[in-house]
């Protein structure tokens, strides 16, 4: 309910494949649609919590006077924390990727092109694959709890999540094991491949440390999306 489409913004970042910067003359338009799209989807958002709230309040009146409906949220419940619907404190990391600042000229570094000074789609997957490697009890992308339904996407050089559109920084935490996940980000083929970018090219890559991470439970929609008809 709460999911919107990104033919706009695929539209507005058609000319990426020709080698058009979006941080140039489009970002201030790109920008202002982010924020557009932002405020429907919280609109949206609001309407169904709202939804939920109701549906949730019947459910448990109908189960003071139904056995099965009571059988079926006793054994509901048990796994709320397993799927990700229950907030999350502990030890963990924090992963910024960021794209490499404007120069006074607007100049590219040396050797780079367009695509080698933003974030791309593969960068932040290959982050929170890395970090689940390493033992990540849960994880969160610019806020939001990242489970099993959940995708990362990227048109240019916007991150796309639960319907919610995101510039960079983009900000990763993940509570688990710091030194194990640590040690699997520092292994992992493609976050080595952007740390490389980093140093060539100025992309902000930052690893943080923290003893009481806390990542929110996840309060969309979580059932699954249906691909195809009816059989």
């Amino acid at each position: 309910m709460v999911m919107i489409g990104g033919g706009m913004l695929f539209a507005a970042s058609a000319e990426t494949a020709n080698g058009t910067d979006l941080r140039s003359g489009r970002q201030l338009q790109l920008q202002q649609l982010i924020n557009s799209r932002n405020a429907t989807v919280t609109s949206q958002e609001a309407t169904a919590r709202e939804l939920r709230r109701q549906i949730q309040q019947s459910t448990a009146t109908r189960a003071h006077t139904d056995g099965r409906i009571a059988a079926a949220q006793s054994q509901s419940g048990g796994l709320e924390q397993p799927a990700g619907l229950t907030a999350l404190a502990g030890p963990g990391l924090t992963v910024s990727l960021n794209d490499a600042p404007h120069t006074a000229d607007g100049q590219l570094p040396p050797g780079a092109t367009v695509n080698d000074v933003v974030v791309h789609q593969q960068d932040v997957q290959a982050v929170v694959n890395a970090l689940w490697a390493g033992g990540a009890e849960a994880v969160s992308v610019m806020g939001q709890r990242l489970i099993s339904t959940g995708a990362v996407r990227c048109v240019g050089n916007v991150l796309l999540l639960y319907g919610r559109t995101y510039s960079p920084p983009f900000v990763i935490s993940a509570i688990g094991p710091p030194e194990s996940m640590r040690a699997a980000l520092n292994s992992a083929p493609a976050v080595l491949a952007f740390t490389q970018a980093a140093r060539d090219f100025g992309l902000g890559y930052r690893v943080t440390s923290q003893t009481d991470l806390k990542v929110p439970g996840y309060i969309g929609q979580v059932s699954l999306p249906l691909t195809g008809g009816t059989k």
